[in-house]
């Protein structure tokens, strides 16, 4: 049972989300994930799609925090993945003003920026990174078990990137949030994966353009597969629709 949720509904108020560029507290932004829990409570999975501007990406945040504090199965997508990024960024490493250029170009930790070739771009109009490209995935990794392959090639749509390499890159591996899937070149970060969490999972690529009814993605596949792992062992909420039927 597939249940959209509009994720402006799992934000705090409006002044505690314009106070990300701010001074705020950890503490500060628990309404917020309150909200999340309240919502998101009995379901067996969550996905958190692609999309452009600043518009619910704090609910996408939430909803990604839970997932992540609560062993929820998730998978990000595009904008998932990046607001992946600034979540563990922000609730793990602790640099509370994590964000993507795009949303906040004054915060001191763009753990998320305009790539490079982007830079100097000035008509936006088809300049995306567009089109396939490949994918090296790390041995061992999740992804490279769901494919089943060591090189994929999948297609984009995006300007900004969780650029490989960096200081802030290499920090939060640190903390744990393995960057499974690389460009050929090195540069840019395709997949992130928590490993010991049961299924979380994010792409900068849009695993649905290549997916089918009778031949599921493996993203998606794995997903699913996690998100029904969780149902047979979860009791469900009393009276909720995810005891009825799994969500």
């Amino acid at each position: 049972e597939v249940v959209p949720i509009e994720v402006e509904t799992l934000e705090g108020p409006k002044s505690q989300v314009e106070g990300r560029k701010s001074n705020l507290r950890p503490a500060d932004l628990r309404p917020a994930t309150r909200k999340a829990a309240a919502r998101l409570s009995g379901f067996d999975g969550i996905l958190v799609p692609g999309g452009f501007g600043a518009r619910g990406v704090e609910g996408k945040i939430e909803a990604i925090r839970y997932a992540r504090e609560n062993k929820v199965p998730l998978l990000g997508i595009c904008l998932g993945m990046q607001c992946a990024v600034i979540e563990f960024a922000r609730h793990v490493a602790g640099w509370t003003d994590a964000h993507s250029t795009e949303f906040d170009p004054a915060t001191k930790h763009p753990v998320i920026d305009l790539m490079e070739s982007q830079r100097g771009v000035t008509q936006k109009g088809g300049t995306m990174r567009l089109g396939a490209y490949p994918c090296l995935l790390a041995k061992g990794s999740r992804a490279a078990r769901l494919y089943r392959a060591a090189r994929i090639e999948e297609r984009h749509r995006h300007r900004y990137e969780f650029a490989a390499g960096t200081e802030m890159q290499k920090a939060l591996a640190a903390k744990g949030l393995v960057p499974s899937g690389l460009s050929p070149d090195g540069r840019l970060v395709e997949t992130v994966e928590l490993p010991g969490h049961p299924y979380f999972v994010a792409c900068q690529f849009h695993p649905e353009f290549k997916s089918r009814p009778a031949a599921p993605h493996p993203l998606f596949l794995g997903l699913v597969t996690a998100a029904l792992a969780r149902k047979s062992v979860t009791p469900p909420r009393r009276g909720s629709a995810a005891g009825r039927h799994g969500r």
